[in-house]
Parts: structure tokens; sequence; C-alpha cells
């Protein structure tokens, strides 16, 4: 896959460098000389491209009528949705991601303005702390479909709702899905009928309105 990354800060640099790591072919445009300097020290030849994201020409010459996806991942907001604007409707790149600095920014990066993924940052921070000091227990270990959805990791506190009980007796949240549980290292499918025992492995997929709920039924009462 041809990606181009405008930005070649510290984010821009180690997703270059992961993307490089997984086979891609990557350009990196990087509009300060200095950092661009740099960068091509910590990148192979030829993969950083001295100038901004927002010139059609140097976008030209990063290869864009050729790119798969482009990823605006600048400090300026204004920078990141010019380039990916550009990206989409002047070259008709696939797919366009761009970074978020200002949370109050986010109203702006739309398909309609030529975004298909937009990543808040501040907001993505802001709710993985906030979700962690009101878990307790549970472990987050992936986030799906941009933070909308979790797999979570939580062992059954003994004096929790779950302890004891089946499947069917719990009133699990809507939108959860029990993937497995580990019990004495045996991997368990965790079914109607299945009853939960204190210090049983949970892995569920649930969705972030609702993990609270979940957390409540697998950890120590409050």
């Amino acid at each position: 896959m041809n990606v181009i990354i405008v930005g070649g800060g510290k984010i821009g640099s180690y997703l270059g460098a992961l993307l490089l790591s997984g086979g891609h072919r990557v350009k990196v445009i990087e509009a300060r000389r200095e950092e661009a300097s740099r960068l091509q020290h910590d990148l192979p030849d030829h993969t950083v491209v001295l100038g901004s994201g927002t010139d059609p020409d140097v976008l030209e010459t990063a290869g864009i009528h050729n790119a798969d996806v482009v990823a605006a991942v600048t400090g300026k907001d204004e920078n990141n949705l010019v380039a990916t604007s550009l990206a989409r409707y002047e070259f008709h790149v696939p797919r366009t991601i761009a970074r978020i600095n200002n949370p109050k920014n986010a109203w702006m990066f739309t398909p309609d303005m030529g975004v298909d993924a937009a990543l808040n940052q501040a907001d993505l921070m802001g709710h993985l702390i906030a979700e962690e000091i009101s878990l307790g227990d549970m472990v987050t270990l992936l986030k799906l479909r941009k933070g909308q959805f979790s797999l979570v990791e939580e062992n059954v506190n003994p004096l929790a709702i779950a302890a004891g009980k089946a499947v069917h007796e719990l009133n699990l949240p809507v939108r959860c899905v029990l993937v497995a549980v580990i019990r004495e290292g045996e991997l368990n499918m965790p079914l109607g009928d299945f009853v939960f025992q204190p210090d049983d492995e949970v892995l569920a997929v649930v969705h972030a309105d609702h993990v609270t709920e979940l957390a409540s039924l697998l950890g120590k009462p409050q």
C-alpha cells in the first residue's frame, strides 16, 4: 500500500516507521528543514519529502497520484484539513485520515470536507483516562470503531453480582457480547447456562456507553 504522511513530527515519524516495518511504501512530507534532516537519518532513503503538505506540487512530488492513503498528522488543524481536502477532491485519493489537535475544530473534519477518518487526540485521551478512573480493575485491551467499542478483560470478583450466577441470570448490557472466559488455563464459551466463578477471566466486547454497567456486574460492589 502506498501511504503519504503529512507531518514528520513525533506522530508522523513513528507512524512512518511503523508502516514501513509492515511492508508499506511510505512518503513523509515535512515543511521544517531541520525536522526533515532529522527524519532523513531515521527513515530509509527517499522517504522524506521537504515541503508543505498543503502545496499540490509537493503532494505530486511525494507521489500522490499513486497514493492509497493520505494521513495528515501535523500540529495544525488547518494544515491537516487542507491536505486531506486536496487529497480527496484534487487527487482522488481513496482514503484520507486527519489528526485533530483542538477538539473545538472537530466539527469541520467530516467526509464532506474530504476526511474519511478523523482522530481527535484530546477526546480519545480524555475518554481513556476517564475510563481508567471509573472502571476499577477492568482493563481495556483494544479500541474498536474509533473508540465506540472496546475489548475488555476483568476477573470476576468474589463479591460480584455475576459470581455464582449463570449468564442468562444476568442483566447484561444490550450492546455487550461475552467473547470468552478463561478458567484455570482453559478457554470456555460463556453461553446461557455458563456459571461464573470467582477469579474467572472474562473477555467481552462492549459499547463505550455500557462499559461501566458491565464492570458493575463483574467487579467488586461499590
